[in-house]
């Protein structure tokens, strides 16, 4: 520092600073090395993003009520609970869309990138779609058709023998309330405040 009095501002040694700087510098590397060499190791493969092979049961536990208390385990709370992530959806939508997203898909051992298709794949597959087509219209058998109208028809001949019971059961109850509707006329009272005559 010098010793003028009107030169009030601070000094800096330059090379001290530029030492210590160097030295965090070589810190930093090293440590950054470190911390590199203990992640590298064999890089991980993952496999392609594919179908999903089962259906997502969003159902189950729809118009059902459960008891949660503080000892219920995360599985049972309420929500969807996804057991690859350990953790709780509350609504459809959000579990879907963790169901699909990055981290799930990661933790069950996918990447997001998607095989590429080529043409022959793609025709293959409208083979196979055309042969599942047609499998349907062999199954569709002209004698399973026919048992199928005869059951059609043996519930609606059963639906009108019902109707028709039911219409006789109505005739014979207004013919014995009609003798009694005579001797309450007869005594002076109509009925109990119905204007509606069966």
């Amino acid at each position: 520092m010098s010793m003028r009095p009107d030169d009030h501002r601070r000094k800096w040694d330059r090379d001290e600073y530029e030492k210590l700087a160097e030295e965090r510098l070589k810190e930093e590397k090293s440590q950054k090395e470190d911390s590199e060499s203990k992640k590298k190791g064999p890089p991980v493969k993952r496999e392609l993003l594919k179908t999903r092979e089962y259906k997502v049961d969003l159902d189950s536990k729809l118009g059902k009520s459960i008891v949660i208390n503080k000892n219920t385990p995360t599985s049972q709370s309420g929500g969807y609970y996804c057991n690859v992530c350990d953790c709780v959806v509350k609504d459809s939508i959000n579990f879907l869309d963790h169901i699909n997203g990055k981290k799930h898909q990661r933790n069950l051992g996918m990447s997001m990138k998607i095989e590429r298709s080529s043409l022959d794949s793609v025709k293959k597959r409208f083979e196979l779609n055309k042969k599942k087509m047609e499998e349907k219209k062999k199954d569709y058998d002209m004698a399973a058709r026919m048992q199928e109208i005869a059951e059609e028809e043996e519930k609606l001949r059963e639906y009108r023998r019902e109707k028709r019971k039911e219409k006789r059961k109505a005739e014979e109850m207004s013919e014995e309330q009609e003798p009694q509707n005579e001797i309450a006329s007869i005594m002076g009272f109509s009925g109990f405040g119905s204007s509606k005559k069966k």
